[in-house]
């Protein structure tokens, strides 16, 4: 099982420590077979070495962070491209809106949710922006958990990130956490007013 830094020791200062996504090399060979070309011309458009290439496809080294980008500028591609297949077939076309303020209110106790795009129903995805009220953990009668991953981006003030098997951390204004929401968690905002985060949960 390959080791996974914990929230603490992962640095962004450290981009050699990449994970990459599950079959990249297969997906890395797919676009290189859509768009005919050898390894050899792949290698001239990324400066990546032929037979590491070849390594890369067959899964036999794990690209670091630096390799990754030179894919992404060599292909002609974004990050998510890379990641994420395709599938014409499979496109919905959905599409909803939410004006600044205008997201469906869930106050709490602790927290004020405004769930936005609330019109599309079975999202993947399910996203909220939440003013933190609480300013103390013991305000939290129990851990918060659910199914899913989540996604927490800190948009105004500054909060302590409460999560079951790790040290509390502060996050300020533009910081980031992904998790997994079955690990219990709660957030306690460190500003004089009410801080506020985008939330994303993908089901």
């Amino acid at each position: 099982m390959v080791s996974r830094p914990s929230l603490e020791t992962a640095k962004a200062a450290e981009p050699d420590n990449f994970v990459e996504p599950l079959e990249l090399g297969k997906r890395v060979k797919e676009i290189r077979l859509s768009k005919g070309w050898t390894l050899e011309e792949v290698s001239k458009r990324t400066g990546i070495a032929r037979s590491t290439l070849s390594k890369i496809e067959n899964d036999q080294v794990s690209p670091s962070f630096t390799i990754v980008q030179k894919l992404i500028q060599g292909l002609g591609m974004d990050l998510p491209q890379l990641f994420v297949e395709t599938t014409p077939n499979s496109i919905a076309g959905r599409r909803d809106i939410t004006r600044k303020g205008s997201g469906e209110p869930h106050p709490t106790a602790t927290y004020e949710h405004e769930l936005l795009n609330p019109s599309i129903s079975r999202k993947k995805m399910v996203p909220f922006k939440t003013k933190v009220r609480a300013r103390q953990f013991e305000e939290f009668k129990e851990w918060v958990r659910h199914d899913g991953e989540e996604f927490l981006l800190v948009l105004k003030g500054s909060i302590n990130f409460f999560s079951e098997f790790y040290q509390p951390i502060e996050l300020k204004e533009g910081d980031s956490v992904y998790y997994d929401a079955a690990m219990g968690h709660a957030l306690v905002s460190l500003s004089e007013d009410d801080a506020e985060i985008l939330w994303v949960v993908a089901r």
